[in-house]
């Protein structure tokens, strides 16, 4: 059945056979990259505020983006609306896992404890070479598979089988799973996250309510390790995430939300087979698969929304360390301009709808969002180094209400998410007035130096990434056993 689903995707999937460009989406694309060399060269002019225009138009850019949020999300002042009470569909989880013994007790148990409980849960074993294999047959009674088999379920619990499979990637092991089940409903959650009680229940609750969602995401609260560095990213990212989901609800009301976190993810499981599956050759499978799906959508004339399920939360394991951060951000944005590339024929179409028209060009000028912003630091730093206060002093003026308004935003955001979802109720207010004052000099530079690293990737070719410590959830397991 994988082998029908590859036929599939090659069939829909325009990396094989790419349509036309639109010249709309080759002037949007170029004129991201042409206004930032003009931009860069008004650098070398007369000392003035406007040496520094890469940095003006990144501020304008991220101020117009940071309006459209705050607009859009104004209904969640009225807090989490209720589904109605329907029934809800089957749901499955598949949990791809690759050398996650550490970790799969936790994620387990907290599908376990779910107050509506999946009708099938797969470990989808990605080849684990680890003590995988012997915590499935010891703590879950799950009998040992053949490769490239699924086992007969577990005499502890009846919902759950192992698929063990050779090593072939996330996509591969996630497309083997998904052709081996037969719920309404597959979501799909990473070894390394944890729901809440009522994630699944929440899931199954919005499909329910709404025919037209075939893909949605959860919110996701990042969860690093102990030691100094994972409290400083842990720190930054945790609102980082809230201010990306709440983006994230801002672009589906538009019928724009393209980002479904594979973390924690729902889908339609026949939209899935019909459109081939996850593309084992792109870096952000569940990224380019939602392109897919609403690429898929307009040619067959169907109505296939995506959505943000405030009520379906969990928590997932981030990087604690600079060197982890950063590989993850660089394959994360190398996958993003490889999708960018495979759908170009949809930027600016208005045959997709707000899709094609609003949302996908603000991708395209996210493309050289780093550039303009590590571009702006540099020129920032020479003007300071060279002593000209004919360009510092405005500069500072610019920078300090980009800073206010940054700030107001952080506040704004806390409050939305205690309507929401009620997640950061505890959130320090005082430490979200700091992160917003130091963000701009430290996590924000980091962010966009993993995304140059993701052009280099991309232009390169890059496709090994190797692997990365579970600290945070690795630690809060261990704790909780302990405890």
């Amino acid at each position: 059945m994988t082998i029908e689903l590859d036929r599939i995707r090659q069939a829909v999937s325009p990396r094989y056979v790419p349509p036309p460009t639109p010249p709309r989406a080759l002037a949007i694309h170029a004129g991201a990259a042409l206004l930032w060399v003009a931009l860069f060269v008004r650098a070398f002019g007369a000392a003035s505020i406007f040496t520094w225009s890469v940095g003006l138009a990144y501020i304008s850019y991220d101020t117009a983006l940071l309006i459209f949020v705050f607009v859009q999300t104004l209904p969640l002042l009225r807090g989490a609306e209720m589904s109605r009470s329907l029934p809800l569909p089957t749901i499955g989880v598949i949990v791809a896992a690759r050398n996650e013994a550490s970790v799969l007790p936790a994620t387990l148990a907290a599908l376990f404890a779910q107050t509506r409980p999946p009708d099938a849960v797969v470990i989808a074993d990605d080849g684990s070479d680890d003590g995988t294999a012997a915590l499935l047959t010891r703590e879950y009674g799950l009998p040992v598979p053949n490769l490239g088999q699924m086992s007969a379920a577990s005499g502890r619990y009846s919902a759950l089988r192992w698929l063990r499979l050779p090593h072939g990637g996330k996509a591969r092991a996630l497309n083997a799973a998904m052709t081996s089940m037969t719920t309404e409903l597959v979501l799909t959650v990473d070894s390394d996250t944890i729901l809440e009680q009522d994630a699944i229940a929440a899931m199954g609750r919005a499909f329910a309510s709404d025919p037209a969602l075939t893909a949605a995401t959860g919110v996701l609260l990042p969860v690093c390790g102990p030691t100094v560095g994972g409290r400083f990213f842990q720190w930054f990212q945790s609102y980082e995430y809230m201010r990306n989901f709440l983006s994230r609800y801002a672009w589906a009301r538009q019928d724009g939300l393209l980002l479904i976190s594979g973390a924690f993810a729902a889908y339609r499981r026949q939209a899935i087979l019909d459109v081939g599956g996850f593309d084992p050759d792109c870096l952000v499978e569940d990224y380019e698969l939602t392109h897919r799906l609403r690429d898929y959508a307009e040619a067959h004339g169907l109505i296939w929304g995506t959505g943000v399920i405030g009520g379906a939360r969990a928590r997932t394991d981030a990087p604690a360390t600079i060197a982890a951060f950063l590989r993850q951000r660089r394959r994360w944005f190398g996958g993003f301009l490889q999708t960018q590339l495979w759908y170009r024929h949809m930027v600016g179409n208005p045959r997709y709808g707000r899709l094609g028209t609003r949302m996908l060009p603000v991708k395209a000028f996210d493309t050289m969002q780093p550039l303009y912003g590590l571009t702006g630091t540099v020129l920032l730093l020479a003007s300071l180094a060279a002593g000209q206060s004919t360009v510092l002093a405005p500069v500072a003026g610019a920078i300090v209400a980009k800073i206010v308004l940054d700030l107001l935003f952080y506040l704004w955001s806390i409050l939305l998410y205690r309507s929401w979802i009620g997640e950061l109720a505890k959130t320090n207010v005082a430490l979200a007035i700091l992160a917003a004052l130091i963000e701009p000099f430290t996590f924000q530079i980091l962010r966009h130096g993993g995304a140059a690293l993701g052009w280099v990737s991309f232009l390169t070719g890059q496709r090994q990434w190797g692997s990365r410590a579970r600290a945070g959830l690795d630690h809060q397991a261990s704790t909780e056993k302990a405890g």
